[in-house]
């Protein structure tokens, strides 16, 4: 299928989306009430754009971005009527274009790995408790690992314009700037509440740190990119503002990953960046990346400062007082070595979807929710969980090898595999952007940089 010409998105439209999404932010604080509303409004705007456009120009993938990015403020909200909305819909919206226009014949490993997660099911009715829930445990369970495979049927290999690409990366940045609002509406003060070196919940506006500071650790990664790919002043300095209040509170999370993450994926997209640049771009893109990183530490200096330094401590691993923490992964660890000890006992079929968190508390006595991802899907499923891996994490590799054909690669590929590490799937982001980096961006011109246009 060839790439529709897409036409840019103009300042002024940048800035009336912007500040809609800002108001949908103080909309919400004021009358929370309003939160469901406006997430069916959502909802039912995306069901229709797909419907009548036939998804022509991956207005499914347009949808699936906007709630991968919506997904945690709606959840803090009480705007979703369930838990996994946002994962649901990622995929609805996807097998919805995927019927209107189809997929690559090429997605055969991914039809595969979903047929990977099949007998895992059959294992967990076997082995859940008898006062648990079946049903749900299942289902929220798979909802992760399916919508990856989803996304991933979707994407690979689906070629895509690169204006078109923008528009998906401002899809996934505007709630995300919406949350960024409210969170700073929510908790104005942040040495109000201060408790010492570990993640803030306060901070978080009351929801999981881990959750929060790895929503903002995309958008954080999707301004970064737009600083090089948008070649507008104006957008730029409202990005590198825009930037600068994402970090700001996902730093004041306390929770690590997720700034951690962003971090090691910018620092991959500059890299290929700035390689596949031409000798001017490259020269031009110097100072550029200074001015970058110094706003960068003016914002970490500011945030020290409002933590009254236990920012600091926190990522040099210490307690308020100082003390170097024995465990650097702040118990994650604990819990992998059981999920491995589970996948030795059963190599063959693994203890069943939704079983380990109970074969935990069996063995340890601690009924806590995997971080984990990848030894999840081992002791669950064993050795199908352990090709499904594979599958997921050599697919795009050879993809790169063969066609090199998305700068964002890597930047993706890192998200998606630290995200599921230290936050296993609780969210669709880390599902969404792994579909990101298989996609095949068509340039206008064979050129990576060529003369912007005039904005208007």
């Amino acid at each position: 299928m060839k790439a529709i010409r897409i036409k840019p998105i103009k300042k002024i439209t940048y800035i009336q989306l912007l500040l809609l999404h800002l108001g949908i932010a103080l909309v919400v604080y004021l009358f929370p009430f309003l939160s469901q509303f406006i997430f069916l409004g959502i909802c039912g705007f995306f069901f229709f754009l797909i419907v009548t456009k036939g998804n022509k120009n991956d207005e499914a993938l347009l949808a699936a971005a906007y709630i991968t990015g919506a997904e945690l403020f709606f959840r803090m909200t009480g705007g979703m009527f369930f838990y996994e909305s946002g994962k649901y819909l990622v995929i609805l919206f996807l097998l919805m274009g995927i019927f209107l226009n189809g997929t690559s014949k090429k997605t055969i490993p991914y039809w595969l790995y979903l047929f990977l997660l099949v007998p895992g099911i059959l294992f967990s009715a076997m082995n859940l408790n008898y006062d648990t829930n079946i049903r749900t445990t299942i289902a929220f369970n798979l909802s992760g690992p399916v919508t990856v495979g989803v996304v991933g049927i979707y994407c690979f290999f689906r070629k895509i314009a690169a204006q078109r690409i923008h528009h998906i990366f401002l899809a996934i940045m505007l709630p995300i700037i919406t949350l960024t609002f409210y969170l700073f509406v929510y908790t104005p003060s942040i040495r109000d509440s201060l408790s010492g070196t570990a993640s803030n919940f306060a901070a978080s506006g009351g929801f999981g740190p881990n959750q929060v500071a790895t929503i903002m650790g995309l958008g954080a990664i999707m301004l970064f990119i737009r600083l090089f790919t948008i070649k507008s002043r104006l957008v730029n300095l409202i990005d590198l503002f825009l930037l600068a209040c994402v970090c700001y509170r996902g730093l004041v999370t306390f929770s690590r990953g997720g700034m951690i993450t962003a971090l090691i994926c910018c620092v991959a997209f500059f890299i290929i960046y700035f390689y596949m640049s031409d000798a001017l771009t490259k020269a031009k893109l110097m100072p550029k990346i200074v001015g970058i990183l110094g706003i960068l530490f003016i914002t970490w200096l500011f945030t020290s400062i409002q933590t009254l330094g236990l920012l600091d401590k926190r990522y040099n691993n210490q307690d308020a007082a100082g003390r170097v923490k024995q465990d650097v992964t702040t118990g994650r660890a604990e819990l992998m070595e059981t999920e491995l000890d589970a996948f030795f006992g059963a190599p063959l079929t693994g203890v069943g979807i939704g079983k380990i968190k109970e074969y935990r508390e069996e063995k340890t006595g601690i009924s806590i929710a995997t971080h984990n991802e990848l030894s999840r899907i081992i002791s669950e499923h064993g050795v199908p969980g352990l090709i499904a891996l594979f599958i997921l994490g050599a697919s795009p590799l050879f993809y790169w090898l063969a066609y090199k054909p998305n700068v964002y690669f890597f930047a993706f590929y890192f998200f998606w595999l630290l995200t599921i590490s230290h936050s296993s799937m609780r969210l669709a982001a880390p599902g969404f952007i792994y579909g990101l980096c298989l996609l095949y961006i068509i340039h206008e011109k064979n050129s990576l940089h060529r003369k912007p246009a005039k904005t208007r």
